[in-house]
């Protein structure tokens, strides 16, 4: 449609890590260390044994072994191997280290820490003797930065044991002396005068100490060589990469269940979403959009006719049919729970409809241009709405019609989407431009330039991610907290029209797109490949792509050809009659008579 209104703690050190020297440590009969190639206990290792593992090195291969069996509860297991293998999991430097933070023993962790820095200026090894508790650190190690990790995680503990003397002299005489992160020693020290649960607030800070004591290891372990400490759940961490790995080069990917590990994955053609099983004609003019419910139970369809339906997707029987709007209506938004649902139109009124009822519960006329989107907050207590309307253009509004909340700007917003952690609010800028704004402080978190008008804007559930559909033929996914354009969607015919891209598949594993050509276009997100391109509607452009959140082998299709298309597996569905049966349409098209639509009006 036309845009102007006028018609894991996984992970905590990279697989990079792997090309780190291995320092090795071989447990010696009279349980000294020795190195590769001394004697080895119990016979277990002969001269014949090779020191790969299938061209892995066999220490890495050991270790990480012993150490997941000692995360699987084996423990009788894990200290077998080590004695076999001749094999430590890690140094008496690290086992050390490791119980003084765990164990809150403060000075201890920093001897080992200091002593450590120590040698590594002097181009000294921590195991010149088997005595000598020290760690072999990373190449990008920081002195003052893991000494601030200790003393902070020092500084919290006293706060809630309301230790406040003494926590006031760690952030004096301890972490201010660092001249590190001076923005998070202003943050600790206002924290003084605040309730204990502010303290389980802070980044790291978990249920209990134990807890936050575990991530600081897991924080600290970054900056110590794998080679003497290996990372966290290692081999689940190496597993994970292996299944997402095999998704990622699985081009059908389309379902939430995990990989096995038993066979390599492959994902059948036949069972993704590529037949039209149910033609929806209810529409007397172009459909400009449509999506599914949070529960798949209900599809909701939009257009230039004014009307706006909501369909049963069981059968595909109409549930109702709303038409108060003087005008074509442009978009609809349902509500967390799905109990409401919000319709935007070009006659400047936003509308909050009962889907149980159908009846109209409030009517937003405050906006003096058409009102093109409009997204539910979180709690679904509050929405917001986007306008064409310069002087209000992004309003926040009540259940009961009040306005929170105004956004100042002057500029004209497309589309606008609130992320599913609540956090923020993005808005797609008719001037080449997205605004990402903090929904707790209204504050502009920034404005992302774009190369050409955007059309639409979409968040991942996981809250990391926005799509942004360009008029110039470009879908971009950009990280939110970086700015970062991670991929880019091209293939799609578009120019002309609003178009809304969207993420689709179990776990969002797909990008998906109308086109102007009135085909459907589909590209893998993780590589950017077109996955499929299917011909969707008898002509025209095709507007709006819904996937269904309950059932990834389904997904809606809306276009200028009046029709809303719904696409299933291959056998699925039988194909459907009586109301929902195409209806007759000239195959030469239609004449282009929505104005409103054009990228031009901008």
């Amino acid at each position: 449609m036309r845009p102007d209104g006028t018609s894991t703690e996984n992970g905590f050190l990279d697989a990079s890590n792997e090309s780190l020297a291995s320092t090795s440590r071989k447990t010696a009969p009279n349980g000294q260390a020795a190195t590769n190639g001394s004697s080895h206990t119990n016979g277990s290792k002969g001269p014949s044994q090779s020191s790969t593992y299938y061209g892995h090195n066999r220490e890495e291969v050991t270790r990480i072994l012993i150490q997941s069996l000692y995360e699987l509860g084996y423990n009788e297991s894990a200290s077998l191997l080590s004695s076999e293998s001749g094999y430590e999991l890690e140094t008496s430097g690290v086992a050390t280290f490791r119980s003084a933070v765990l164990g809150g023993k403060w000075p201890e962790a920093e001897r080992i820490l200091i002593q450590s820095f120590r040698n590594a200026g002097s181009q000294q090894v921590d195991r010149k003797s088997p005595q000598e508790e020290t760690l072999v650190l990373a190449e990008e190690a920081d002195r003052n930065e893991m000494l601030f990790y200790l003393r902070q995680q020092k500084f919290l503990e006293l706060l809630e044991a309301r230790d406040l003397p003494a926590a006031l002299n760690v952030l004096r005489q301890e972490l201010t002396p660092l001249n590190f992160d001076v923005e998070r020693l202003h943050a600790l020290s206002s924290l003084l005068m605040c309730p204990t649960e502010v303290l389980h607030a802070q980044p790291g800070w978990g249920d209990s100490v134990s807890s936050s004591r575990e991530r600081l290891l897991g924080e600290l372990s970054k900056s110590i060589s794998p080679s003497v400490m290996i990372p966290q759940h290692r081999l689940a961490i190496l597993l994970d990469r292996v299944k997402q790995t095999q998704i990622h080069n699985c081009v059908y990917h389309n379902t939430a269940d995990t990989p096995s590990l038993y066979s390599d994955h492959m994902c059948d053609r036949n069972d993704f979403p590529l037949d039209v099983t149910v033609d929806l004609t209810q529409h007397e003019d172009e459909v400009w959009y449509c999506e599914f419910s949070h529960d798949g139970s209900k599809l909701v369809t939009a257009g230039k006719d004014h009307n706006v339906f909501i369909y049963n997707t069981a059968d595909f029987s109409i549930i109702h049919r709303l038409t108060e709007h003087e005008d074509g209506v442009a978009f609809a938004s349902w509500s967390p729970d799905d109990s409401k649902l919000i319709t935007c139109s070009q006659d400047k009124k936003a509308r909050v409809w009962s889907v149980e009822s159908g009846r109209c519960l409030l009517t937003i006329n405050h906006h003096r241009q058409p009102v093109t989107a409009a997204a539910w907050a979180a709690d679904g207590e509050s929405f917001v709405t986007a306008s064409l309307d310069a002087e209000s253009q992004l309003r926040h509004w009540s259940m009961r019609g009040q306005s929170l909340y105004t956004w100042k700007g002057g500029f004209r917003v497309q589309d606008c989407a609130i992320s599913a952690d609540g956090r923020r609010l993005v808005a797609a800028d008719t001037e080449a431009k997205v605004h990402v704004y903090n929904m707790i402080t209204y504050e502009e978190d920034y404005c992302l330039p774009l190369p050409s008008k955007p059309t639409s804007v979409a968040i991942s559930k996981d809250s990391r991610h926005m799509l942004i559909n360009l008029a110039e033929g470009e879908i971009q996914l950009v990280d939110m907290e970086t700015t970062t354009v991670v991929r880019q969607f091209k293939g799609q015919k578009q120019g002309e029209f609003v178009i809304r891209s969207t993420f689709g598949g179990a776990a969002e594993n797909f990008v998906v797109s109308g086109s102007e050509d009135s085909k459907v276009y589909i590209w893998h997100k993780e590589n950017g490949s077109i996955v499929e391109t299917l011909n969707g509607h008898i002509s025209g452009c095709v507007n709006s792509i819904s996937w269904n959140p309950a059932d990834p082998g389904m997904f809606a299709s809306a276009g200028d050809d009046h029709a809303v298309r719904i696409w299933s597996r291959e056998g699925n569905w039988p194909r459907p009659v009586g109301s929902v049966q195409r209806s007759g349409i000239p195959s030469n098209g239609f004449t282009r008579t929505s104005a409103l639509r054009t990228t031009s009006a901008f």
